[in-house]
């Protein structure tokens, strides 16, 4: 190999050369010096001097000559050891090489080949006889692939494996590739680039470990076979398998059985046809799908999609067929026994057939009783209207009476003894009043109206109304206002916030009782909170219950336990959430979220009302006769006269005869010959637009509504004087010109 190896110049032979030419150049001149020794005298120096100079010049030039030499020598003694160092290190490094058991070869930084050793390659001797150094390493790549010991895979050609083996060497520090030879023999190829720029090749002889491996991975599929037709066998559907040749190659007994085909028949490599061809040929086996397509699909030479099938022996055998393409091209068919399953799904249908029918029967029976629940609610309805008339109608005119001689009693004693008589009149119209909201509610026959309601005018009412009440418990009443609107109905939120204070007050023993607004974003959270008892968890929800009062030595004025059910029912109706907080011991509070909305438009301020009416003439039609003896003692105080009437023929005739039109009339919604609103349209249809309330216990929408569209307002039953009197004193601002 040392032969190969290139001998590099030693630049101190350049400097002894340059010494002797120098020596030759100085010998010349001294030659032709001596050539003018014999010219004549005078001409120059004497001849003996210039012969003695010459001399001494030539004696110097002499040693310097043989001291170069000398110098010349060493360095050629010092070559020749380099060279001999030299050639030992290059067999030192051939040696080395050889005893390499790989294959190895140097390429240099323009991929021309340095050395190999004689393993590179040498399962190519075709290949190995081309190895010469200044070899590029395109041209040895491409040897390579035109070797005829080199087995190239399926598809490839010599120029395809040369491109890629090229583009990795390219591309890749580091390459490593596994070459497969001609007599099942492989070697594996590492690239390794050094630093400067060269290429390391390795070949290592890889056959030992690859048929190791091939050993070991045909024992594994030895292995999975054993368990692929172990598992074959213990699965609950029938299984066959079949190569990309439509052959035979795997099965389980339990196909054979549900197939009624002999054991015998399944043999490794049985075509599918001849199968298919045995199964169709039996009488007894329905297939649900043409045959002729069923082949179509094996003998498909694009992809298979999955197919499903059925096959069945009348009612005593039923199964299902899913055939699928494997990665190879070959495919796999399951059967299943469906048999059971069929059955049940039949048995589910005529189940489902009875229990649908049952259901429609069901269904039939709840629209009776539903349609009863409806008859029973709206009879219930109309019996809770009626029945709130007609309970009314009495305490009507027995408040009318009381707030008609109250005034005229002498003695504190008598005064005493009506306020109470009053005081109990407020309360069982408190528990009307309470009963028909809950029958209203409970009907979702409620009317609604949401509007702009100021909280600052709705506080300011509650803390009117209820601080004479808490002052007589000893109780601080509290109540921060708030300059904010928000958006629902007046009625039914001043109704809500009456009955939670009242409770507040009416449970709380000593402490106070606080009225507030708390601002949640877009809403507005209105709080009532006490210090009394307190509710105990297991009973929070029972207090919304109607009738359920904690307390149960309450007596009847302080309640019936209907106060916080109007108050669910009403937050459920309006859409208005409703929250709790108590603790035993500590109090509670209550919460509902409304709305917030922009201020209604400020008008005018109300005029303040007169105290009396003087020179009004009512017209009053009302069926009842207490009633119309109780009214008319109250309102002549106010300077009224009142011209009483049992239906609306007779108010007709009564002023026909006194030929005068009323300056306002009070109407009855129900009377002997007809409705209120019907007797004032007769009225008004004679004389022309008079002022006049409807005097009604019913709180339906639909009422509500009629009312408003004939634009007539309604006076709820029972009668109370204040009502009366600002309806009086507004009619008789009208009269004297002051609206």
């Amino acid at each position: 190999m040392s032969d190969r190896l290139i001998r590099p110049p030693d630049p101190r032979a350049h400097r002894i050369e340059d010494q002797t030419d120098r020596v030759h150049r100085i010998a010349r001149l001294l030659t032709a010096r001596r050539a003018d020794a014999s010219a004549p005298e005078g001409a120059g120096p004497s001849l003996t001097d210039r012969a003695v100079l010459l001399a001494d010049e030539v004696r110097a030039r002499t040693d310097e000559l043989e001291h170069a030499l000398d110098l010349l020598n060493e360095s050629n003694a010092r070559l020749a050891a380099a060279n001999r160092a030299t050639e030992a290190a290059r067999a030192d490094l051939a040696n080395a090489i050889e005893t390499l058991q790989e294959g190895f070869a140097l390429f240099d930084e323009a991929d021309h080949l340095v050395l190999c050793n004689s393993r590179f390659v040498m399962q190519m001797p075709d290949v190995r006889e081309q190895l010469r150094p200044g070899l590029g390493f395109q041209a040895y790549v491409e040897a390579v692939s035109r070797s005829r010991f080199l087995t190239l895979p399926d598809g490839d050609t010599a120029a395809d494996w040369a491109d890629r083996r090229i583009a990795r060497h390219r591309d890749n520090l580091h390459t490593v590739i596994n070459i497969s030879l001609l007599g099942h023999r492989w070697i594996q190829v590492s690239d390794h680039r050094t630093q400067d720029g060269k290429t390391v090749i390795l070949q290592t002889d890889i056959t030992d470990i690859m048929r190791s491996e091939r050993r070991e991975r045909s024992r594994m599929l030895d292995d999975q076979a054993r368990m692929v037709r172990a598992t074959l066998e213990h699965i609950n559907q029938g299984v066959c398998i079949f190569d990309p040749e439509k052959r035979l190659v795997g099965w389980n007994r339990k196909v054979g059985a549900m197939l009624s085909i002999p054991v015998a028949q399944f043999r490794l490599g049985a075509d599918f046809d001849r199968l298919f061809g045995q199964l169709a040929a039996d009488p007894a086996l329905q297939v649900d799908t043409d045959p002729e397509a069923l082949l179509t699909w094996v003998h498909r030479t694009d992809r298979r999609p999955p197919l499903q099938f059925g096959l069945a022996r009348g009612e005593a055998l039923v199964l299902e067929a899913l055939a699928e393409e494997m990665p190879d091209r070959g495919f796999v068919i399951s059967f299943s026994d469906v048999t059971a399953a069929r059955r049940a799904a039949g048995a589910l249908a005529e189940a489902k057939t009875h229990l649908e029918q049952r259901v429609l029967e069901r269904t039939l029976d709840l629209e009776d009783a539903l349609s009863v629940a409806e008859r029973a609610n709206a009879s219930k309805s109309r019996f809770v209207a009626a029945a709130s008339h007609d309970l009314l109608q009495p305490l009507s005119a027995a408040r009318l009476y009381v707030s008609s001689i109250v005034e005229d009693l002498a003695q504190p004693d008598h005064r005493e003894v009506l306020s109470r008589a009053e005081t109990a009149l407020e309360s069982v119209e408190g528990i009307l009043e309470a009963l028909l909201d809950i029958s209203t509610l409970d009907s979702g026959q409620a009317a609604i109206s949401p509007e702009p309601v100021g909280i600052r005018d709705l506080f300011a009412r509650l803390q009117t109304g209820f601080a004479p009440h808490a002052a007589l418990k000893g109780l601080d009443l509290r109540v921060m206002p708030r300059d904010l609107t928000v958006r629902t109905d007046p009625g039914y939120i001043r109704r809500i916030l009456q009955n939670l204070v009242s409770n507040a007050i009416r449970y709380t023993e000593t402490g106070r009782v606080l009225v507030g607004a708390r601002r949640q974003g877009a809403s507005l959270r209105l709080e009532v909170w006490d210090t009394g008892p307190g509710i105990a968890e297991e009973d929070q929800e029972a207090i919304f219950r109607e009738f359920h009062r904690l307390n149960a030595r309450a007596s009847a004025s302080e309640g019936m336990g209907l106060g916080l059910a109007i108050v669910e029912r009403a937050c459920a109706r309006l859409g208005h959430p409703l929250g709790l907080w108590s603790r035993p011991g500590r109090g509670s509070g209550f919460f509902v979220t409304v709305p917030l909305a922009e201020p209604a438009p400020v008008g005018p301020p109300a005029q303040p009302l007169p105290e009396a009416a003087p020179g009004l003439v009512a017209l009053l039609i009302e069926d009842d006769p207490e009633i119309r003896r109780a009214l008319p003692m109250l309102v002549r105080r106010w300077g009224v006269d009142v011209l009483d009437v049992a239906d609306a023929d007779e108010a007709l005739a009564l002023l026909a005869e006194i030929d005068l039109k009323p300056d306002a009339a009070l109407i009855d919604d129900r009377l002997g010959t007809g409705t209120g609103l019907e007797a004032l349209d007769r009225i008004e249809a004679r004389y022309g637009p008079i002022p006049a309330r409807i005097v009604s216990a019913n709180r339906s929408p639909d009422f509500a509504a009629a009312c408003r569209a004939r634009g007539v307002q309604i006076l709820p039953k029972p009668l109370s004087p204040e009502p009366l009197r600002a309806f009086f004193a507004d009619v008789s601002r009208r009269r004297n010109g002051q609206d």
